[in-house]
């Protein structure tokens, strides 16, 4: 049974979650993505609460600016800075009964931009990370300054920055989200997970406002550049701000139109203890497509 709650977080921001699982108990944290939210890890929230999966505390928050959770106006309030935050104070107090220490922290698209954050930041927040479908900021950053095929496969992200975005994106019924998440490498196709359920969770997420997760591309320079704007060209980041410690699994849908597999070469260079775990005929919904496959995956790598 999913228990859903509100925590306030010391600094002000209230994150609205999804939680399975005995209080008290190892946790797992999961952060979701742009269009989505914290109800599409209820699969593995389920899951790993399980006893013959590890009997986990799972937690999923909504980040600021999804569903419930807190939505500052201020584009500058979504910087990584700002994310990571969050999802630290909100690791302290979901984790008192464990050292102040998650057993592992797995994330997907945007999730994956704050967890590999707070990996470099504050390692000692978790003792394992999984990445799904996210790209290191190091590898992110040499493909959008220097591989035009990443440039062309983000180009969306120069549509979601602009002023009108949130309207556009809710035309028609939310035409050109439910076109983002059914485009695969060949044209749109009808995916067997988003049925009407599905989709009415979509819905209500998105009814909710779509200004934070637009937000989170406005923020941030990492996307490519255009005539009006340098973005990622005028950008450098040390290799001290890239370096994680953790323990990482990698698990890499690489049929993702908008993440090409180069983003995983050279990986080795800013994660040293790397388990990489490539998928062919996968796309960026990989979450959706094969959640036993991805729970499997998980589950090894805890063990």
């Amino acid at each position: 049974m999913i228990e859903t709650y509100t925590r306030t977080l010391p600094h002000g921001i209230s994150l609205s979650c999804r939680a399975v699982g005995e209080p008290g108990r190892p946790v797992l944290m999961f952060l979701h993505g742009f269009p989505e939210a914290a109800f599409v890890w209820d699969f593995h929230l389920a899951y790993f609460a399980r006893p013959e999966n590890g009997g986990y505390r799972c937690i999923a928050p909504n980040l600021r600016g999804f569903a419930d959770s807190s939505a500052p106006a201020d584009v500058s309030a979504y910087r990584p800075k700002h994310l990571v935050q969050d999802i630290a104070a909100l690791i302290a107090l979901e984790t008192q009964a464990q050292g102040d220490q998650l057993a592992a922290l797995v994330a997907h698209d945007w999730g994956g931009a704050v967890a590999w954050n707070l990996a470099n930041q504050l390692p000692e927040l978790a003792q394992k990370l999984v990445i799904i479908n996210s790209p290191h900021p190091g590898t992110f950053l040499r493909e959008l300054q220097n591989n035009p095929e990443q440039q062309a496969a983000s180009a969306y992200m120069n549509f979601l920055i602009r002023p009108d975005a949130e309207d556009l994106l809710a035309q028609d019924d939310y035409r050109r989200l439910w076109e983002f998440l059914t485009l695969g490498p060949n044209g749109v196709t009808a995916p067997t997970w988003l049925n009407d359920e599905v989709k009415a969770q979509y819905r209500e997420v998105w009814q909710s406002g779509l200004r934070g997760g637009c937000n989170l591309y406005r923020a941030s320079p990492l996307r490519p550049a255009s005539a009006q704007d340098p973005a990622a060209t005028g950008v450098s980041i040390s290799m001290e701000l890239l370096t994680v410690n953790l323990p990482t699994l990698v698990i890499w849908a690489l049929d993702d139109i908008a993440l090409p597999p180069g983003l995983i070469d050279g990986l080795d260079l800013y994660v040293k203890q790397l388990t990489l775990h490539t998928v062919p005929n996968a796309s960026h919904w990989i979450v959706h497509e094969q959640p036993q496959q991805i729970a499997a995956l998980i589950g090894s790598f805890l063990s």
